[in-house]
């Protein structure tokens, strides 16, 4: 009898830690995350969630030098607005990591580049942020200055920022 209660009330501690081990322990991580990136809650992934449907011309893609060019382009466009007096107040809570991939996965995406976009939509990733113009301009200025340390050529950058400009509607909250 004694041993029926001791292995009911082992059976029972041990049933609360392994709940308590559970409830500490993190949701995994998307297949899509990366190293380094925080967890988020879960969310709907379409490449609709881009904001634009993809450009068809593949040479735009290529003026931007492939998803490695993306990827250059998209590390200076965030390193240099988590540092810009102008948006490091904006920036400064959220995750390097995921943005940076976020944002490549959205560029390439648009571009044609065949990338899936595993972000969340324009007006659910910005809500509550309460962006402005001038916020977006100087996104965009800051776009711009990492576009042509890549030698995107002119006319490519203006295809890419076409397709993004509509989408500052769903983004600008105030």
């Amino acid at each position: 009898m004694k041993t029926a209660l001791a292995l009911g009330v082992l059976t029972v501690a041990v049933a609360a830690m392994t709940h308590r081990v559970a409830a500490q322990t993190p949701a995994p991580a998307p297949a899509w995350a990366v190293p380094g990136e925080e967890v988020v809650d879960p969310y709907a992934v379409s490449d609709a969630n881009a904001g634009a449907t993809p450009l068809a011309d593949r040479a735009v893609f290529e003026a931007f030098h492939g998803k490695a060019g993306i990827d250059r382009i998209i590390d200076d466009l965030v390193d240099r607005s988590f540092t810009d007096p102008r948006t490091k107040d904006i920036f400064v809570a959220f995750d390097r990591v995921r943005i940076k991939r976020t944002l490549s996965e959205q560029v390439c995406h648009v571009l044609g580049g065949g990338c899936a976009y595993t972000g969340r939509d324009m007006a659910a990733a910005h809500k509550d942020m309460g962006l402005v113009g001038s916020d977006m301009n100087a996104l965009v200025e800051n776009l711009q200055l990492a576009m042509d340390r890549e030698g995107v050529p002119f006319g490519a950058q203006n295809r890419l920022l076409a397709k993004l400009a509509p989408m500052k509607r769903e983004m600008s909250t105030r």
